[in-house]
């Protein structure tokens, strides 16, 4: 069993064995737990143009709650709705495996950098995307990519849809 750290670099690599050993392993909840409350800090340091306090704890908890989303939505839709023959899952797997899918973002604080900042927010995206899609194949025991990719977008949509209606129902108060 790998320590958290080579987990990390594990799922950095893109690793599919990582993230098969986390989605088997329960106590690994708190280390995705760890993993995305980091990532997001980075992320707020690194994209945010404030540096408050206050609004480092509201994007970390904007990010905790989110990840509790994407990863419901992601079994619903993944274990539910779309699944393969052999998809075998819980909230749970789902919630380690994409915890673990968030450790690129830890190289979101290089988004400050001038001239290359922007670039590199982009590419940490992106990487962010394939992980995801690797988390969720690995995950949902899928043996299609294909089918990995399109629960990560229909669920990245239903996504961005709640939190823009939510974020009209702020608009209103």
């Amino acid at each position: 069993m790998l320590d958290f750290t080579q987990r990390i670099i594990g799922a950095l690599k893109l690793q599919p064995a990582v993230y098969e050993e986390v989605e088997a392993d329960k106590g690994a909840t708190k280390q995705a737990l760890a993993i995305v409350v980091i990532s997001s800090v980075a992320t707020g340091l690194g994209i945010s143009r404030t540096s408050s306090l206050a609004s480092l704890a509201v994007g970390a908890l904007a990010a905790l709650l989110g990840w509790c989303i994407w990863a419901g939505l992601t079994y619903l839709i993944g274990a539910r709705i779309l699944p393969e023959p052999q998809t075998q899952s819980d909230v749970g797997e789902l919630m380690r495996t994409t915890g673990f899918a968030s450790a690129p973002a830890l190289f979101h604080l290089l988004a400050r950098l001038p001239l290359i900042g922007a670039a590199v927010s982009v590419a940490v995206s992106v990487w962010m995307l394939v992980a995801m899609v690797i988390a969720v194949r690995q995950a949902l025991d899928y043996k299609s990519t294909g089918r990995a990719v399109g629960v990560c977008l229909i669920g990245w949509l239903v996504y961005v849809a709640i939190a823009a209606f939510l974020g009209n129902l702020s608009e209103l108060r």
